[in-house]
């Protein structure tokens, strides 16, 4: 006789894994649940004290970069590369956490692992103010290697629709603010996996220039900018997430369709992992900043009026930043959205 425990799948190992989740979600929870994990969906209500509200949601997962975390055993900070990359997106549009949903896929269902990821994305929602309210577990034997894994993220927010950002609102000579990334993030792994191979790399050693061994460098955790920033997004016109595409492609997202950004590569030091991949990699400095975010995870555009406003702000904060530069009037729309200078 043939069983499903036969062809791959462990059912009682997934029951098991559900138990454990809704012990670690449970810290997340507020009073806008009414049903969370276990059920066959989760109930949210939405919170009182709007007039407008808008739903804003956003998908994204971690990408390559959880081969370095499986192949090493590191798997700490994955889940919060996975909340942050889709509640900074959030954070784009003015919008707060509301919720979060999780889906892992495996190849064969190691709950001692699992739950350590469960573990870390149930930290990094309390991080946002995010509740986790359900997800998915899959066991996929055949389809992922046994150690394998995939993992993907669904959050929703909200926002007063009179409070949206709105990047057709920016204009002329506002002002750029930079916000450091924590790291590489979450993009570019699959020109890092290259480099790795091609040069002969060796993750577990400590190369010159850092403090502590490369797999570290390239599994720190990606920042996550919301209770950081959300306190000044009435002094803010626009954000750019700087993700997949750097700083050439994510941040004309955030601008007029009229204006290019003008920022200043001596504005900040870039971080000494991107240096290293581009030696190690012979990469070009073009091909690096549309790759990578460089050193910046955030940039704000503000209005000269409220500059002065948002340094004191980051700077009660203990936030660090970099004024990165300005906005200009393209001489026509075909004109690049974005110089490096």
């Amino acid at each position: 006789m043939t069983t499903y425990s036969q062809a791959g799948v462990n059912l009682e190992a997934a029951n098991d894994f559900v138990q454990g989740i809704k012990k670690i979600a449970s810290p997340t929870n507020n009073s806008q649940v009414i049903n969370g994990i276990g059920g066959f969906a989760g109930l949210f209500r939405i919170p009182k004290g709007y007039e407008n509200p808008v739903l804003v949601a956003c998908t994204d997962g971690v990408g390559t970069k959880l081969k370095i975390a499986y192949e090493s055993g590191k798997l700490e900070g994955i889940g919060q590369d996975l909340v942050a990359m889709c509640v900074n997106d959030l954070l784009c549009t003015g919008a707060k956490p509301l919720f979060f949903l999780d889906y892992l896929a495996t190849g064969k269902l190691d709950s001692t692992q699992a739950l350590i990821i469960a573990n870390s994305i149930a930290q990094a929602c309390l991080e946002s103010g995010s509740v986790l309210l359900g997800g998915e577990t899959a066991e996929l034997p055949g389809m992922l290697p046994p150690k394998g894994y995939e993992l993907a993220g669904f959050s929703v927010g909200i926002v007063e629709e009179n409070k949206i950002l709105n990047p057709d609102c920016t204009e002329e000579g506002d002002l750029l603010i930079g916000i450091p990334s924590s790291g590489v993030h979450s993009n570019g792994y699959s020109l890092i996996h290259s480099i790795i191979q091609k040069s002969n790399l060796d993750l577990q050693k400590t190369y010159s220039g850092f403090s502590r061994p490369l797999v570290d460098e390239l599994l720190e955790p990606t920042k996550i900018y919301t209770k950081t920033i959300q306190p000044i997004l009435d002094k803010v016109k626009a954000i750019a997430h700087i993700t997949g595409g750097g700083l050439p492609e994510n941040l004309p997202r955030a601008l007029n369709k009229s204006l290019k950004a003008k920022i200043k590569l001596n504005s900040w030091t870039i971080p000494q992992i991107f240096n290293f991949i581009q030696e190690q990699g012979s990469v070009e400095e073009s091909e690096m900043f549309k790759v990578f975010n460089m050193g910046i995870g955030l940039v704000l555009i503000v209005s000269p009026v409220e500059i002065q406003a948002v340094r004191n702000y980051l700077n009660e904060a203990n936030q660090e930043f970099y004024e990165l530069g300005y906005l200009e009037k393209k001489n026509n729309l075909d004109e690049s959205s974005v110089d490096l200078v």
